[in-house]
């Protein structure tokens, strides 16, 4: 039943999410900064529209993994949309940082248009890339391994934007920084294009749905309802992603407006990147020792205590701030990969349970949710900031510093400490799904 993974079917795999954080750790880190302080928007108005378009875009995602679980290509299901989904997400990237030369409501429209189509193209390409790891190897270990590599590709993807942007942006605008925006995302785009074609190139399909499987989308949300595992992980993910949504926007505000040291905030970013794809690395060496759910358990409860910590250094404690920073990142590192293991896992459960499979429903479902909690994080930023006095490229009031700063530091504990008792409940051992796994391998001897 083991299916051991060549390197590099794994390295093909990870450049699949190196691509597709060039344009969401931008959102990440930089979108709601860019939409106040370059755009021109109230932070109230990006709170509004953040929440707004999420979830028409979050609700899309189900739609997209019945689309994608339905598809059949001699490519297989998930591969094919690595190279149909190229041009629209290049092109929604380049729009989507165009400032146009309109009043202030044409500019509103602009923004909730472009972005609504930015995130409708991330679903297209990146619901069957996240399904994809449920199909290219049916052994839990190995897809934690997988996993690793994924987001090892994702963090240092992700550590490349959030260094070079702000650095891209200036050459490249050369004082003009709209235009330094467009041109940072052409190149983002076309560099994204090679890596997505690497992983269509590089994996292959090897798990399939039972043969003559007939299920309607009801019938796959009915199923994904009563998959207990499944509820659990959606609950986590929304969450853990407001933990993590609300620190990574917050992080260029703290340190423009409360650290006053604009000039570090890309170092600051990097160093948070490498730190997560640190603990990315070592997921599966931690996994051969401690079961995942408890694991996640540990590595939350450091994340509720290392915030918490944070609150209490001093504006002049760059130092500091650089340590917790990437203690927090090593700690957060290992949840991607784990979650995402996790949810392959719930895929066999329901086939198990129900003899159906709906691998990219799981996954599109999966996204749903932590693009819900992202949705929920914007707008609890955008409309305390509001309220608090914020002043895009202006010292702040008290009110408002302070505001930025419980943003950075005890807000995301709160949701990081909820986290904890939820995974409390998830009920999937690591010896429940070798057993999973074993029968499905002799279902599938006796009918092949």
């Amino acid at each position: 039943m083991r299916n051991s993974l060549k390197l590099s079917e794994k390295i093909a795999y990870a450049c699949g999410d190196v691509a597709s954080n060039f344009y969401w750790r931008v959102f990440d880190v930089f979108l709601f900064i860019f939409y106040t302080d370059v755009f021109g928007l109230s932070p109230a108005a990006v709170g509004t529209m953040m929440l707004v378009t999420r979830l028409i875009d979050a609700f899309s995602d189900p739609m997209m993994g019945a689309l994608a679980d339905r598809t059949k290509t001699k490519f297989g299901k998930f591969r094919p949309y690595l190279l149909w989904g190229i041009l629209p997400i290049a092109a929604a990237g380049v729009l989507t940082f165009t400032v146009p030369d309109l009043g202030e409501d044409g500019k509103l429209v602009w923004a909730y248009a472009t972005y609504i189509f930015m995130m409708l193209a991330y679903t297209f390409i990146n619901v069957p890339y996240g399904a994809l790891l449920g199909v290219i190897t049916p052994n839990s270990q190995d897809r934690t391994s997988l996993t690793s590599f994924r987001f090892i590709g994702a963090f240092s993807g992700g550590s490349l934007v959030a260094y070079l942007t702000p650095e891209l942006v200036a050459y490249l605008g050369n004082g003009n920084e709209t235009q330094g925006w467009q041109y940072t995302m052409m190149i983002y785009g076309a560099v994204a294009a090679l890596l997505f074609t690497i992983t269509f190139l590089g994996t292959k399909e090897r798990i399939a749905p039972p043969q003559n499987q007939q299920s309607s989308i009801m019938q796959d949300l009915k199923d994904l309802s009563q998959n207990k595992p499944w509820l659990i992980l959606f609950s986590l993910a929304l969450i853990v992603m407001m933990t993590i949504s609300i620190r990574g926007s917050v992080g260029t505000f703290y340190f423009k407006y409360f650290a006053n040291r604009e000039d570090l905030i890309g170092q600051f970013s990097l160093v948070y990147m490498l730190s997560l794809a640190c603990g990315a690395a070592i997921t599966p060496l931690l996994t051969r020792f401690i079961d995942k759910r408890r694991l996640l358990m540990l590595l939350m409860s450091a994340v509720t205590l290392l915030s918490i910590a944070f609150y209490f250094v001093p504006r002049d404690n760059i130092t500091l701030m650089f340590l917790l920073q990437g203690l927090i990142g090593l700690a957060l590192g290992p949840k991607s990969p784990l979650v995402f293991s996790m949810y392959a896992d719930t895929a066999d459960f329901s086939q198990w349970r129900t003899g159906r499979r709906a691998t990219a429903m799981i996954f599109s479902a999966a996204a749903f949710s932590q693009k819900l909690g992202g949705a929920l994080a914007g707008a609890m930023i955008g409309w305390l900031l509001a309220s608090l006095g914020y002043v895009a490229n202006q010292v702040q009031s008290g009110a408002s510093e302070n505001g930025i700063v419980l943003l950075m530091t005890l807000i995301p504990a709160v949701f990081a400490a909820l986290a904890v008792p939820v995974l409390y409940f998830y009920p999937l051992s690591e010896r429940k799904v070798e057993d999973i796994q074993r029968e499905l391998f002799e279902q599938q001897t006796q009918t092949s």
